[in-house]
């Protein structure tokens, strides 16, 4: 399956973005997402994780409250609605296909990363 995410960009500090992740190939409906972001001179780090249903979610603790993570089979698309925004949220902010799990190893197809820049 090949990823393609989007809606990244820059804003103030309080203002939300919601991201997107097209997946092209595969059986989309049978795969668990992840978002995962990585900042400047940071490790990638977990975010929000679904499963292939979208009947259970997982959030990091760091956006809990703020992001929310859906999924639509239909459309073959993962979205991360992220509100609230922070100046610490800034990052690469990346999508992926694997086993539900806030370890990124557990990922085995990742898209190409869209940039999400929060000004304070």
């Amino acid at each position: 399956v090949q990823l393609q995410a989007s809606g990244g960009g820059s804003v103030q500090a309080g203002a939300s973005l919601k991201l997107s992740c097209a997946a092209f190939g595969g059986t989309f409906s049978r795969h668990n997402m992840g978002w995962f972001r990585q900042a400047p001179g940071k490790e990638r780090e977990f975010v929000a994780a679904i499963t292939w249903s979208g009947g259970l979610t997982s959030i990091a603790d760091s956006v809990k409250g703020r992001f929310t993570i859906s999924k639509d089979n239909a459309k073959n698309t993962v979205y991360l609605q992220m509100n609230s925004l922070k100046p610490e949220d800034t990052a690469v902010y990346y999508c992926a296909a694997g086993r539900f799990s806030r370890n990124d190893d557990e990922y085995g197809y990742w898209g190409q990363g869209t940039q999400v820049t929060v000004s304070s």
